[in-house]
C-alpha cells in the first residue's frame, strides 16, 4: 500500500456533510433475520449491536477471534460457511480469494459517501483482486513501541532496537512474526540485510535470505523477553501482570493501559510504525448478505464509527467519526504521532499464502529458539 497517514488525516478533515444512510430492508422482515459477525475481540460492543438493531431492526450476534490466522483457518475449515461478515486486514484478502472463501462486494449497495475517500483509495491494493472489490475499509491502526515511562530505557530517537537495550532485558513483550519484521526494519536501516525488506514479500529467495539474518539476531536477544503475545488481551497482560516495561504492540494496547492509569507511552520508531487496515468482507457462503450491506452502511455513519473508536482505540474510516470522539482518544493520537511519524508509516505489504507459510515457519523457529 502506498497511502500515507498524512493522506488519511487529510481525508478525515474534509468529512463535510454525510448523506443520510439508506437502511433499505423492511424492518418487519429484518426482525426475523440474524446477522452473524465474526470480528476481532473487542471490536463489536453491546452498545453497537443495540444501536444497529435500533436503526435497522436486524438482530446481530458477534463471535470474536484473536488473529488473522485464526480467522483464515476457521473459514478454510468450513469452506466459507458459518458467518455473514468478517474483518480481515487488507493485505490478507488476496489469500482468501485464492482459497475461494469470499465473494465480491456489490459496490452499488454501499453508501461510500460515508467512508473516507482516502481509506477507500488506500484499500485498492489488496481490497481489489482481478478487478473486483472484496473489501470495504473499516479501520486502521499501527504496531509500534509501547513503553513504561517510569522504567523503560529508550533512545532519544525511538527505534525498534530500543527493545533490545541491555537496560530493558527481561521486560520486553513482542508478537513473534511482527517482531521479526521490526528487527528486519532495524537491521535494514543499519544496512545489514542482504535484500530490501520489501523483497521478502516478492519471492522465497529474498525472504529466506533476509529472515535467516533476522532470526539469528532475534534468537540472540530472546532472553530479553518477558513474554510473547498474540492477542490484545495477552499484550495488555504482559504489562499489567507479567513484568513487561517495553514492547512492540498495537496502538490499542497502550491506549487501553493509559485509560487504566498506567504510565504507558506509545510512539512510532524512526524505522516507521507498522500500519495496517481492516475492513468488511463477505464469506462465500454467507446466508444473510442483505443484512451485511445494512451493517456496512450503518457503520459508515459518524455515530457508529465513533462507537467503534471508543471501543478499540483504532481509527475509524467513517466520515465525521473523529468529531465525536472523547478528549482522551484525541489526546492519545496527538501524543503518539508527529507529522513525520505519519508520513513515515510502513504499510504491511500483501501477504500471499506462500509468504504466510514461510513467515509462520520462521515464527515457530523464533518461538522455540
Amino acid at each position: 500500500m502506498t497511502l500515507s497517514r498524512r493522506q488519511f488525516v487529510k481525508g478525515a478533515s474534509v468529512a463535510g456533510a454525510v448523506a443520510a444512510t439508506p437502511f433499505s430492508i423492511n424492518k418487519a422482515i429484518a426482525a426475523n433475520k440474524e446477522l452473524r459477525i465474526y470480528a476481532w475481540a473487542g471490536y463489536i460492543t453491546d452498545e453497537m449491536l443495540a444501536d444497529f438493531k435500533a436503526k435497522t431492526g436486524i438482530n446481530a450476534t458477534f463471535t470474536p477471534y484473536g488473529t488473522n490466522d485464526e480467522l483464515m483457518n476457521s473459514l478454510r475449515a468450513t469452506d466459507g460457511t458459518g458467518f455473514d461478515i468478517i474483518m480481515p486486514t487488507v493485505d490478507r484478502v488476496p489469500g482468501y480469494v485464492d482459497y475461494d472463501l469470499i465473494q465480491p462486494l456489490d459496490v452499488k449497495r454501499i453508501n461510500w459517501d460515508g467512508c473516507l475517500e482516502s481509506a477507500l483509495a488506500g484499500s485498492d491494493v489488496g481490497g481489489i483482486v482481478k478487478g473486483k472489490r472484496y473489501f470495504a475499509p473499516s479501520d486502521w491502526g499501527t504496531e509500534a513501541i509501547a513503553y513504561n515511562k517510569d522504567y523503560a530505557k529508550t533512545s532519544k530517537e525511538l527505534s525498534y532496537g530500543d527493545l533490545w537495550l541491555p537496560e530493558n532485558a527481561g521486560g520486553v513483550t513482542v508478537r513473534g512474526h511482527s517482531a521479526l519484521v521490526g528487527i528486519g526494519l532495524w537491521l535494514e536501516k543499519a544496512g545489514k540485510l542482504p535484500f530490501p525488506l520489501l523483497d521478502s514479500y516478492k519471492n522465497e529467495k529474498a525472504m529466506r535470505a533476509n529472515f535467516d539474518v533476522i532470526l539469528k539476531v532475534a534468537a540472540e536477544h530472546k532472553n530479553a523477553l518477558a513474554q510473547f503475545w498474540s492477542t490484545e488481551n495477552e499484550a495488555q497482560g504482559a504489562f499489567r501482570t507479567n513484568g513487561a516495561i517495553i514492547g512492540q504492540t498495537w496502538d490499542s494496547t497502550a491506549f487501553k493501559l493509559q485509560l487504566e492509569g498506567e504510565p504507558i507511552a506509545y510512539g512510532a520508531p524512526k524505522e516507521g510504525a507498522l500500519a495496517w487496515m481492516e475492513g468488511f468482507v463477505i464469506p462465500k457462503n454467507a446466508n444473510n448478505v442483505d443484512s451485511v450491506y445494512e451493517f456496512i452502511n450503518w457503520y459508515y455513519t459518524p455515530e457508529a464509527g465513533a462507537m467503534f473508536v471508543k471501543s478499540t482505540g483504532y481509527n475509524s474510516t467513517s466520515k465525521g467519526a473523529d468529531a465525536l470522539l472523547p478528549a482522551e482518544t484525541k489526546q492519545f493520537f496527538q501524543d503518539s504521532y508527529s507529522e513525520q511519524d505519519l508520513a513515515n508509516l510502513w504499510w504491511w505489504p500483501i501477504q500471499e499464502p506462500w509468504y504466510v507459510a514461510l513467515r509462520n515457519e520462521y515464527q515457530d523457529r523464533y518461538l522455540s529458539a
